[in-house]
């Protein structure tokens, strides 16, 4: 009788000492504590690789970011200990000029809208905090971390008029997130948005949008290869040569050779 008492003494010892730190790590869930925790790995060599990758300064890839030097991985890792993050710390996150804070700001956003848990009140903000402060979702990782479930998660059963406008936006990254948003879409069966947005973008002179356009294409296709080739027998001949190659790419040789010489 003593041992059992003291086994359930234990149990009970235990399961108060996770929720106390369950409930440490939600009140940890701040701006300023996921920015001191992402110092900590700080590398000036992985800071150098990251800027040549993307170009910092050039004005394509987001103009004036400045960045910390983190792989990806690791902010991605971090954002998902602070994913009960309160949406003014959120946003605190995407106001920084530093792109791995942004980075993990947009994360935050992802593993919420994820989340089977997540209301629809709070995915309804994580939708208008993503359209409110799209100037500072400024790069293709940024969009491609989170349009997917953020927006298109969100809109999968509401009206999706505001994809039509994004995708005829002057921003080239609220169209990326127009066609980027539709691969929650695509992932339930549904593909005509995709199809539809990809149309509106077949004359855009910006090749992150080919290419995102075209790998969205290609997605499409493996849910309906008929609407596949209905959209490239239409557009092949005008596509642009990185969208028409990204949207072939998983056909066989000589359906890729017919319709890159349409061309």
């Amino acid at each position: 009788m003593a041992k059992k008492a003291n086994l359930k003494s234990t149990v009970k010892t235990k399961k108060a000492a996770v929720k106390k730190k369950a409930t440490a790590l939600e009140i940890s869930a701040t701006a300023k504590q996921f920015i001191a925790k992402l110092h900590a790995y700080q590398s000036d060599e992985e800071r150098e690789k990251i800027q040549q990758y993307f170009k910092s300064g050039d004005g394509q890839y987001g103009k004036g970011d400045q960045f910390m030097g983190i792989r990806m991985g690791t902010v991605f890792a971090v954002a998902k200990q602070h994913m009960n993050m309160e949406m003014d710390e959120i946003e605190k996150l995407l106001e920084s000029p530093i792109h791995e804070i942004r980075a993990g700001g947009v994360s935050i956003m992802d593993f919420q809208a994820r989340n089977k848990k997540t209301t629809p009140v709070r995915r309804k903000e994580l939708f208008d905090l993503y359209l409110e402060r799209h100037d500072r979702i400024n790069n293709w990782d940024l969009v491609d971390r989170s349009a997917p479930y953020v927006v298109g998660g969100y809109l999968f059963d509401q009206p999706r008029t505001i994809l039509y406008k994004l995708a005829k936006s002057k921003n080239v990254w609220e169209r990326r997130t127009a066609i980027v948003s539709t691969y929650f879409f695509i992932r339930q069966g549904d593909v005509n948005d995709t199809f539809r947005i990809a149309e509106l973008l077949l004359k855009d002179k910006h090749d992150l949008i080919h290419k995102a356009a075209g790998g969205w294409i290609r997605e499409a296709g493996k849910r309906d290869r008929r609407q596949l080739f209905k959209f490239l027998d239409e557009h092949a001949a005008i596509m642009p040569r990185t969208m028409l190659r990204y949207a072939i790419e998983r056909l066989d040789k000589k359906e890729k050779e017919y319709y890159m010489n349409m061309k």
